[in-house]
């Protein structure tokens, strides 16, 4: 079983801000809302847990008890770092549709930023990892690179992810139905 981890709020997710590669730490929400996660999350025994390098990922991830148990191998993944948005980073989607009403991350990316092809060829890399190891795993990341990494799990090309909402500190469980990939629980809060 995969169980996916959306980091909590930062400011510019809270603003609604395409955050990629620019390293914010979480909000005094972000952080209780990754404290919150650790009962729901505690119900696992994880033999490993990947993360994103950045730190919003990274403390997410503490606080939620992942790096907490000593069974648990913790992997810094760079791999999992977020979609890199290039002259998006740090604009809303309302600011990037004045000059292209019709902009969307997932049918247009970023011209001078990472192609969705590639963010999926890195999810596809982690979907590996994970699965060649012998035990439950969480991934803890981000929105976008998270919701790529639901669609390749089950198969589906990247620009699936568009159909999958992933808020600030929510879970999913990924695991098989006989030899299928499913999506067992989808964009889980604690609120």
């Amino acid at each position: 079983m995969i169980v996916l981890v959306r980091h909590g709020e930062t400011a510019w997710s809270r603003t609604g801000r395409h955050t990629g590669r620019t390293d914010l730490p979480l909000t005094d929400e972000g952080c209780a809302e990754a404290a919150q996660l650790r009962p729901a999350l505690a119900k696992y025994s994880f033999a490993a847990v990947f993360v994103s390098p950045l730190q919003r990922a990274r403390h997410t991830a503490e606080l939620a008890g992942l790096t907490d148990s000593a069974s648990a191998v913790v992997t810094v993944d760079p791999d999992l770092v977020e979609w890199d948005y290039g002259s998006a980073e740090g604009r809303t989607t309302a600011e990037l549709r004045a000059t292209d009403p019709h902009w969307n991350v997932f049918d247009d990316g970023c011209p001078d930023g990472e192609p969705l092809d590639h963010v999926a060829a890195r999810v596809d890399r982690v979907i590996a990892r994970a699965r060649a190891v012998d035990g439950d795993v969480a991934v803890v990341s981000h929105a976008h690179l998270l919701r790529v990494f639901g669609a390749r799990w089950i198969g589906q090309p990247p620009l699936s992810a568009r159909h999958l909402r992933l808020d600030t500190a929510a879970w999913c469980e990924l695991d098989h139905e006989r030899e299928w990939p499913t999506i067992n629980r989808w964009n889980l809060t604690a609120t």
